[in-house]
């Protein structure tokens, strides 16, 4: 795939996670009857969240593939010797 086409797919991820995020704290602050800040105030807040929220994914994924990768692991060196 050419590499302007995945930098494009990238960004439009992106901003669409931030679209996401930026709906998310409106939304919060609306139920909160709390005054939402200013239209940047907001669009940073949401990049700050949307980046948190790429960190706890990449952490627990990864944590998820160590655990699958030991259970695997136990389990696929039976599987080899049965056959």
């Amino acid at each position: 795939m050419d590499e302007n086409i995945k930098k494009g797919i990238k960004r439009l991820a992106e901003n669409a996670e931030i679209g996401v995020a930026r709906s998310i704290l409106r939304w919060k602050y609306k139920k909160e009857k709390v005054i939402p800040p200013g239209d940047d105030d907001i669009e940073t807040q949401s990049r700050m969240v949307a980046d948190k929220v790429h960190d706890v994914i990449a952490e627990r994924g990864r944590n998820v593939w160590n655990e699958l990768k030991k259970v695997y692991a136990k389990t696929g060196a039976k599987e080899d010797s049965d056959e």
